[in-house]
């Protein structure tokens, strides 16, 4: 399918084409044997239920033998098993938007899917010859300085009015930090409250200097100036910077500028989900920069996506929906890696909180703000119902992965021993 020129959002749609794969000979061999690929589900689904419904007419459902999430799909095409087995998230999504399955809500059916991850083992993950071309085709958009200039402007740069339609006041486009236990809270309160909880983290006070690494719409920036910080916000989005410059306030300056090219001595650096943009050949140098920036005893505080230790090599061995579809050239952390690379470099990983339900409330209010901003037509002109579709596909995804327990949000805070 091809992309016009004045849709909004071409280059996400344009770019995920180098994945699509007709399901081929494999497809062939795998058609009398579905009922087959249905078992090696069932057995693989420890947890939860899925009750599916079937081209033939049948119903078949899938675990039930202990406590989990529970699920309806109905399958409309065989065709959508078959992407499934050879293309993974990837093919699942393909088979969506082809109408192949349909879900009344395919939250808790990701969410399953997430929980059941490492029994299901590769029953849905991409394989043989699925499996090499996204990978080679996610390896076309490594992170360097030209490729994050691309990667970063394809989703980033979508537009100011776009996202402005649905992530709240605030223009924070991270998970939020609801309180625990207290009233229930707003996404904007929420949202003010992860961002008091990063600067906390780096006791920042009148006069210290600030280097926020990824600084999206600067709602991060305005809120350390408003402390009588002097900070530099740094972006490689064209369209977030001339947001955050014309909301400038206080001593913030907001620059175009890619991480390996800042050198400064800070007393403090936040950096709130930009590095699952980089992949992991870059992570080494994210904590360079960190580490030669921040001044001896400062303090770092980073937000990052991490998926579960176990899961990260099967992960990492091919690409996923989102890496094919939204966020080119990203790979979700692995903890365990990347608190080692900070202590190598003498940075001290300390107070560790993760809180991925939050993430999936924070997901499922920006869904809800993004369906009521398209019922209202208050999404800006140009973005096709392809991209509707597959925005709000996206939203779904991200929090049923949070609510499965496979991905999880951290907050840390790096202290500079050295």
């Amino acid at each position: 399918m091809g992309v016009s020129e004045n849709q909004r959002g071409g280059d996400l749609l344009a770019a995920s084409q180098r994945f699509e794969r007709k399901p081929g000979i494999f497809a062939r061999l795998l058609a009398p044997g579905f009922h087959k690929l249905l078992d090696k589900m069932d057995e693989g689904i420890a947890r939860g239920a899925v009750l599916g419904r079937l081209p033939d007419g049948s119903t078949r459902l899938l675990g039930g033998r202990a406590p989990g999430f529970e699920a309806e799909v109905t399958i409309h095409n065989w065709r959508a098993l078959v992407r499934v087995a050879t293309g993974g998230s990837v093919g699942w999504y393909q088979a969506w938007e082809a109408g192949e399955w349909s879900s009344p809500d395919p939250v808790p059916l990701f969410a399953l899917f997430m929980q059941n991850a490492a029994t299901l083992g590769d029953t849905a993950r991409a394989k043989g010859g699925w499996k090499r071309a996204l990978r080679t085709a996610h390896g076309k958009q490594r992170n360097t300085r030209k490729g994050s200039e691309k990667n970063i402007s394809a989703h980033y740069d979508l537009g100011n009015d776009f996202y402005a339609a649905w992530l709240g006041e605030t223009m924070t486009y991270s998970a939020a930090l609801f309180d625990e236990g207290g009233a229930p809270q707003t996404l904007n309160r929420a949202q003010r409250t992860k961002i008091d909880a990063i600067l906390d983290r780096v006791a920042l006070k009148p006069g210290d200097t600030l280097l926020e690494i990824g600084c999206g719409w600067g709602t991060l920036a305005r809120a350390a100036a408003d402390r009588g910080a002097k900070v530099d916000a740094i972006s490689l989005s064209e369209e977030q910077l001339a947001w955050a410059r014309r909301q400038s306030v206080g001593d913030a300056r907001f620059l175009y500028q890619d991480y390996r090219d800042t050198n400064g001595q800070y007393d403090a650096i936040a950096s709130v989900e930009m590095v699952e943009a980089l992949g992991r050949e870059y992570w080494p140098t994210f904590m360079d920069c960190v580490a030669r920036n921040l001044k001896p005893g400062g303090r770092a505080a980073i937000q990052f996506i991490a998926i579960d230790d176990a899961l990260f090599d099967s992960y990492a061995a091919s690409a996923d929906f989102i890496q094919a579809y939204i966020f080119p050239g990203g790979l979700l952390i692995r903890a365990s890696e990347f608190r080692a690379l900070g202590e190598e470099r003498g940075l001290r990983w300390t107070d560790e909180k993760r809180f991925g339900i939050d993430y999936a409330e924070t997901l499922r209010l920006w869904r809800e703000a993004f369906d009521r901003a398209a019922a209202d037509s208050i999404l800006p002109e140009g973005f096709d119902d392809r991209f509707r579709a597959l925005w709000r596909y996206y939203l779904m995804y991200c929090e049923g992965g949070f609510r499965g327990g496979g991905i999880d949000v951290y907050q840390v805070t790096l202290v500079k021993e050295r």
